[in-house]
């Protein structure tokens, strides 16, 4: 469709029907080589999402470039009529030009629906025949399809799909576009275009004629000083969803808010003159806003007290929380058996949040089409989203209990979508080269665990929240080391490819029928990793509130006792599962129930002790 030379970026693109490999490539070199005042992907998203950006970025600079960088209205009408095109068949099943084979795995993997991309095209469109806008609502219609969409997309990436969070987006990328309008009067002027409603700049006493011939005045400055106020208003609107999406995500979010604040107080410093002048945001006060931005979070106040002053579940939270115990039941897990050592709201607060664990981490073990799980990990996340805001039916029996959960005890959601974000982590990782890549997967799965735990239990330290993840990594740790030879059975190697080399393992090693002595030399070094979390993590009990204390006890000796099995096997972890017996069990139970309680006895003393004196060698079985 395209004729040669046509277009700048086609020069650099693959042929169509290319692999989805280079599609990839092409995506990621288009977004990296290009001009803004904002890097498309920053380091501070989730790394998971940065192929996705590239995809939708090279959508969108494709469907741009076409309406922009094509003098001849006709021409730029009919290309983007062909983008269209192939917009329908990317949906259809049969994407072939190299951006739609690239943006068919996005929006597969974040169930995308159609509509933000094609009203984004009509907002394309528009420009090529409306070059006036009469009036304010003129202007915010126009943002309604060539600025809002991409928002939405934004959103869609995150998982996220209730009513709120898009209104916000609205917000946040009217203002966005906004924020470029006022600042690149000059810039669309040479391209025929004024932006600045008509109306507004009617009261001010300035016409078309005036604009057009760049007239400077007292008169220009008030209508730009009013259009700003009105652009700040948007922002100030749209600026509390940074604060509904997690971590990273979060923080991106809000610096794109922070950068069109910052570009609108670069106007005023213009004293508004944007007829003659763009103002631009230098790499210096970039850094400052992050640094803004990341000091703002740190300081922000979070909650570290039990549960909320609520009225009692109603009958319908009853039956959800029932449905969440069924299921945390039906798993078998060690998990479950603590919980009857708690008072029965933190007993159901934790069976809810085991249940949703539990049922998102079954979307990503079972099967093998991996479009679909990453499907039915979105749905999850908009699920949650959807629960947490109260935006109509639950999607699932057991997210009324988690929704009830999350709002008694002040668990914030990010740490159930950074678990999903471990989960998709296991769809498509199958290794790790270092051992912070590891610690970045298992904060995900089970650190998360840890955070959400110590929220149901009642702390008053903020150090609580470091230890409680430290001890969701030795867990994690834990279930690694006994489970290698299993994970390699499906395709996954866990221990960073850094730590094989030095132990001279290959990954072919955990395909045998028994360790070789360079694995279990491998296992013991892991295994001191898991013991030295252990061992700061323990510190967790005397901070959580008195009537938790048993629960959480339970938990650490169970899982370090079953460490301390391994060991004493010398990491026989090849043939039949490593399991503590229901005697050992119903033993540490009985202690976590009548015993006495401490950070002396919830590890044993004896193993302590010769970890610390260097030894080595079996290890009598716990208990």
């Amino acid at each position: 469709m395209l004729r040669p030379g046509e277009l700048e970026i086609a020069r650099h693109a693959p042929p169509a029907g290319c692999s989805p490999a280079e599609a990839r490539r092409y995506t990621r070199w288009l977004a990296t080589h290009h001009y803004e005042n904002f890097n498309v992907v920053s380091w501070l998203l989730p790394r998971e999402l940065h192929q996705h950006f590239y995809n939708l970025y090279a959508y969108c600079r494709w469907a741009d470039d076409l309406g922009d960088e094509v003098p001849e209205t006709p021409r730029a009408l009919e290309l983007l009529s062909w983008w269209e095109r192939e917009l329908d068949a990317c949906y259809d099943g049969r994407p072939a030009h190299p951006v739609f084979v690239a943006l068919r795995e996005t929006i597969l993997a974040r169930d995308i629906p159609k509509q933000p991309f094609a009203d984004l095209l009509r907002a394309f469109r528009q420009d090529q025949t409306v070059k006036r806008y009469a009036t304010w609502e003129d202007v915010l219609a126009y943002c309604r399809y060539s600025a809002n969409p991409v928002g939405r997309l934004v959103l869609y990436l995150g998982g996220y799909r209730d009513a709120e969070r898009q209104r916000l987006s609205d917000a946040t990328c009217t203002a966005l576009q906004l924020a470029n309008f006022w600042q690149d009067v000059a810039r669309d002027l040479e391209k025929g275009r004024i932006y600045i409603p008509l109306d507004v700049a009617a009261r001010y006493g300035l016409g078309e004629a005036e604009i057009v011939a760049r007239t400077f005045d007292a008169r220009y400055a008030a209508l730009m000083q009013d259009l700003v106020a009105r652009t700040r208003a948007l922002f100030a609107e749209g600026l509390p969803l940074a604060r509904l999406l997690p971590g990273r995500l979060g923080v991106d979010v809000e610096m794109f808010s922070r950068g069109g604040l910052a570009v609108l107080d670069a106007i005023a410093a213009l004293g508004y003159d944007t007829l003659h002048h763009r103002p631009a945001i230098s790499r210096g006060k970039q850094a400052r806003l992050l640094g803004r931005t990341l000091l703002a979070r740190l300081l922000a106040p979070q909650p570290i007290s039990a549960a909320a002053a609520l009225p009692p579940p109603d009958g319908s939270v009853e039956e959800s929380y029932a449905e969440c115990h069924r299921v945390a039941r039906a798993a078998h897990s060690n998990f479950y058996y603590a919980f009857y050592l708690l008072p029965r709201p933190k007993r159901d607060a934790l069976a809810a949040l085991y249940a949703f664990m539990r049922l998102v981490d079954d979307v990503a073990d079972e099967g093998h089409d991996l479009a679909a799980k990453q499907r039915g990990l979105a749905r999850w996340r908009a699920a949650l989203d959807a629960a947490l805001v109260g935006d109509g039916p639950a999607g699932n029996a057991v997210l009324p209990a988690l929704a009830d959960t999350m709002r008694r005890y002040k668990i914030p959601a990010r740490y159930l979508h950074d678990l999903i974000s471990g989960a998709e982590m296991d769809l498509t990782v199958r290794t790790y080269p270092t051992f912070d890549r590891l610690r970045e997967y298992c904060y995900r799965v089970a650190g998360t665990v840890g955070l959400t735990c110590v929220h149901v239990f009642g702390f008053r330290e903020p150090r609580a929240v470091d230890l409680a993840e430290k001890l969701g990594l030795a867990f994690q740790l834990t279930n690694i080391i006994r489970d290698v030879h299993e994970d390699f059975a499906l395709g996954r190697v866990y221990l960073p490819d850094e730590d094989l080399a030095r132990y001279a393992v290959a990954p072919g090693d955990f395909a045998r029928s028994e360790a070789t002595l360079g694995v279990r030399e491998l296992l013991r070094f892991e295994a001191a990793r898991a013991w030295q979390c252990y061992e700061e993590g323990s510190q967790l009990l005397s901070l959580v509130d008195a009537d938790s204390r048993g629960a959480l006890w339970l938990l650490i000796r169970t899982y370090s006792a079953l460490l301390t099995r391994i060991e004493a096997g010398d990491f026989a972890v090849f043939g039949e599962r490593v399991r503590l017996a229901k005697t050992e069990k119903l033993y540490f139970a009985a202690m976590a129930r009548f015993g006495r309680l401490t950070e002396e006895n919830v590890l044993e003393k004896r193993d302590r002790d010769r970890r610390r004196a260097g030894g080595s060698g079996s290890r009598r079985r716990a208990g």
